[in-house]
């Protein structure tokens, strides 16, 4: 009997192979495709974070800032440091040479400080305070310092010897008012209109002019004055010119041309002419004075600087007519008030 032979491993392997069913293969379609990859990719990102919404910023109110003032003090003869060094610069670059740049205020800086003064139509003191500052571009602060606040009653009182105490006290207050108005604060200026009121006046009060051989002829009727009636220097045109425009006040305002223009000055239009009287109103008064010293303030101060009394009531007054108790009464302030 014959036997099988064992079938190999290598062909019981392929019989199974061949007898297995092949896979079934799905195609898959390319719309398919996207969306599976769409969905993949979905899958894997994360999700958005949800961010609260910012509440709407407050604007800060913006403080204003203050221009940087470049405020100096008064310099003079013998001062020194940074700001004299700027000074001799300035004066340097405006072409008034001060010598050596070497922050001492010496005699060429205040020879230097002179000549510009006298080129800007400045008092020519060789100092150089706030309104020489201002004009070299040094400041922006003009303003001279205030002594009004130390003129008290006392001080008048001394300096106007006989007058009552009771004009001091109610025709002091227009008049410092009105010197503050006219930018005439510092000493020189209100010894100036102080002494002034003693001149013209006596008593400290704003009067009506005194007759006298000056304004009235010996043959004069009433209302008198006739010697200013034609007097066609202060703008009179005939009576009753004189009479009607005769001195008053605190500087003794006389002359229709006067009347004229400082009412207009003050901002009264016609009032002084068509009501004289007016310029006996304290405040009115005192604002003729303090404008009338304005208008004259640089000769006056020039003047006074060189002690020369005389001449400083000459530019108010015309004459030398009070000069004595003028001249008493502004050298007791100086000494009195600091």
């Amino acid at each position: 009997m014959a036997t099988r032979k064992p079938r190999s491993k290598t062909r019981r392997k392929a019989s199974t192979r061949a007898a297995a069913k092949p896979p079934r293969i799905r195609r898959v379609r390319p719309a398919e495709k996207k969306a599976a990859a769409a969905k993949k990719r979905s899958a894997t990102k994360r999700a958005p974070l949800k961010r609260r919404r910012a509440a709407p910023r407050v604007a800060r109110p913006v403080r204003a800032v203050a221009p940087v003032r470049r405020v100096l003090g008064t310099l003079r003869f013998g001062a020194v440091g940074a700001d004299v060094f700027r000074l001799q610069e300035r004066l340097a670059e405006l072409g008034f040479a001060p010598g050596r740049i070497d922050g001492e205020f010496g005699a060429g800086t205040e020879a230097a400080v002179a000549a510009f003064q006298r080129s800007e139509g400045l008092l020519v003191d060789g100092v150089a305070g706030p309104r020489t500052l201002a004009a070299l571009g040094l400041t922006d602060d003009a303003r001279l310092p205030s002594c009004l606040e130390d003129v008290s009653v006392q001080l008048v009182s001394r300096m106007c010897l006989g007058a009552p105490l009771g004009n001091i006290k109610t025709y002091l207050p227009p008049l410092l008012a009105a010197l503050q108005e006219a930018e005439l604060v510092d000493k020189p200026m209100a010894l100036m209109a102080i002494a002034t009121i003693r001149a013209e006046s006596g008593g400290f009060a704003p009067i009506d002019e005194y007759r006298s051989r000056y304004n009235t002829s010996p043959a004069a009727a009433s209302p008198f004055f006739d010697l200013y009636d034609n007097r066609r220097d202060i703008g009179n045109q005939g009576p009753p010119d004189g009479a009607r425009f005769k001195g008053r006040g605190f500087v003794q305002l006389t002359g229709r041309a006067n009347y004229e223009r400082y009412s207009k000055l003050l901002g009264l239009g016609d009032r002084l002419l068509r009501e004289p009287e007016l310029a006996n109103d304290p405040a009115i008064a005192a604002r003729i004075l303090a404008r009338f010293l304005k208008d004259r303030e640089l000769r006056i101060k020039q003047a006074l600087l060189e002690e020369n009394l005389a001449l400083a009531r000459r530019y108010v007054n015309g004459g030398r007519h009070g000069l004595d108790v003028f001249s008493a009464a502004y050298r007791t302030g100086s000494e009195l008030l600091a």
